[in-house]
């Protein structure tokens, strides 16, 4: 890959390439969560351009630009009143919509309001993530996703910040090899006190804890296949026995990925930039299952990332809690048993954005491959003005569905329809999925 062609798929600001083709899509921009309590208020940046999120008294949500549009104070500190989002300088009043409702400092019977409009931009909630569209015309919509139409108590939704660029946090998702090594444990856990915890689990269909799994069979063969969505990965280990592991993941374009994390939950999980050099993951975990241990779940991931920002609590500044003793003994990385952490230090250790240049990709790098071929495909099409994948209308939202994210073992000469299966019987015995 050429500098050029690295820069022009991970800068993201105003006016670059990518930066115009993201702006076409929602975009998460916080948890429902953080904007609990007394004062629902976010200041938010979104592929460098800084804004203020916020819940009114009616329960509206609004995004604005962050500058008040008198002369340029931070919205991100007004008051909450009186309909809107008052601004601290002059007590100029904002509506969810941008309206100017007050300029209480001007003459009585002022017409300045009335010719004042701060921009704003579309916040949908959808499964605990409040979703913006800060792009030019009309905003896509939502396909009908599991993660978009289970109810509520199925669904759990998180974040958590990478101090890199969106493009290679992204790419380690759609990478099925990496597992085997970046995720390796030395011995296998219980099973069934696996909850919440990704790979810690049994394959559907069997009691082999993918733990193992991934350890002994660490040369799998990778299938990627185009679809509606973007591209469908599955990587096949061959078990003997006439068994295969199969692990269907996917790439929902442009940036999410939907993938397996037990028999009977799926991980969505969006790589969204803040800017060229770090981004958040957000993620929505849906049950098929029993509805989801939110309290649980929270606890899980809180012992990892701290509040109110969502940042790791190891990283570059202290080696990603690094332990050689470790390492020798349990973990393939010595840096503990949660993969986020694993992830993080796989994607951060690349350099704040990635010199593809100096890379050697191999064959199990065909997910990634294919990736970067709609991406750059898709930023030509929004440079020429045209709708790219995903870009859908209401009319078509409900051809996208599911889309099906399996870990299971099934029988070798069948696991083309295995996963198929899979997916169906899990739906059929699921409460809201049938």
């Amino acid at each position: 890959m050429s500098p050029e062609q690295n820069e022009r798929i991970t800068r993201v600001g105003m006016g670059t390439p990518a930066g115009t083709l993201l702006r076409q899509y929602w975009q998460p921009v916080a948890l429902v969560d953080e904007l609990e309590g007394d004062r629902p208020i976010r200041p938010v940046k979104l592929m460098g351009q800084d804004f203020v999120l916020f819940r009114d008294e009616e329960g509206r949500y609004g995004l604005l630009d962050r500058d008040c549009p008198h002369r340029g104070a931070d919205l991100a500190f007004g008051r909450l009143e009186d309909g809107g989002l008052r601004c601290l300088f002059h007590g100029w009043l904002f509506d969810v919509s941008g309206a100017c409702l007050e300029t209480p400092a001007e003459p009585e019977g002022s017409k300045l309001p009335q010719r004042i409009k701060q921009k704003s931009y579309p916040v949908v909630e959808k499964s605990g993530l409040l979703f913006a569209y800060i792009g030019e015309g009309e905003a896509p919509a939502f396909p009908h996703f599991d993660c978009f139409v289970a109810p509520n108590e199925y669904t759990f939704a998180f974040k958590g910040y990478l101090d890199c660029n969106w493009l290679q946090a992204l790419e380690v998702g759609i990478d099925p090899a990496h597992a085997s090594y970046l995720h390796r444990f030395f011995e296998d856990g219980d099973t069934e006190a696996s909850y919440g915890k990704q790979f810690r689990g049994a394959s559907a269909d069997s009691n082999l804890p993918i733990t193992k799994v991934l350890r002994e069979y660490d040369r799998p063969e990778i299938k990627v296949d185009p679809a509606n969505y973007g591209l469908r990965l599955t990587a096949l280990r061959r078990l003997g026995d006439e068994q295969t592991h199969v692990r269907v993941t996917n790439l929902v374009f442009p940036q999410a990925f939907i993938i397996p994390m037990s028999s009977e939950m799926t991980i969505a999980q969006w790589h969204v930039p803040i800017d060229d050099e770090s981004c958040y993951w957000y993620a929505i975990f849906t049950s098929f299952g029993q509805p989801v241990n939110k309290q649980q779940m929270r606890d899980q991931r809180l012992a990892l990332y701290e509040l109110p920002d969502y940042m790791p609590r190891v990283g570059r500044f202290n080696n990603y809690g690094y332990d050689s003793k470790e390492q020798a003994t349990q973990t393939y990385t010595g840096m503990g048993h949660d993969i986020n952490v694993h992830d993080q230090w796989a994607v951060e250790s690349q350099g704040r954005i990635q010199d593809r240049t100096r890379e050697h990709l191999g064959s199990t790098d065909k997910g990634i491959v294919a990736y970067r071929r709609l991406l750059l495909e898709a930023i030509d099409q929004a440079g020429r003005g045209e709708k790219a994948l995903m870009m859908i209308d209401e009319s078509k939202a409900g051809e996208f569905t599911g889309p099906p994210s399996i870990d299971g073992i099934g029988p070798d000469d069948t696991w083309s329809d295995y996963w198929k299966v899979a997916d169906e019987k899990r739906r059929k015995s699921s409460e809201w999925a049938a």
